[in-house]
């Protein structure tokens, strides 16, 4: 597999998960820097068109 130009590296597809969720898959990159891991809980924001992800806090 050849690997992406610098410029097309965070393009992601959605694809779809069971019936009626989707997903986008993030880049290895930032969830090292952010120190996210699987199954940790985030906090999802709609703020116009933008999408916003957030580490959920207790």
């Amino acid at each position: 597999m050849t690997r992406r130009k610098l410029s097309e590296r965070n393009i992601r597809k959605i694809t779809k998960v069971g019936g009626t969720s989707l997903a986008v898959t993030l880049p290895a990159e930032f969830t090292k820097k952010l120190k996210w891991r699987e199954r940790q809980k985030v906090v999802t924001k709609l703020r116009g068109s933008k999408i916003t992800i957030e580490d959920w806090r207790k």
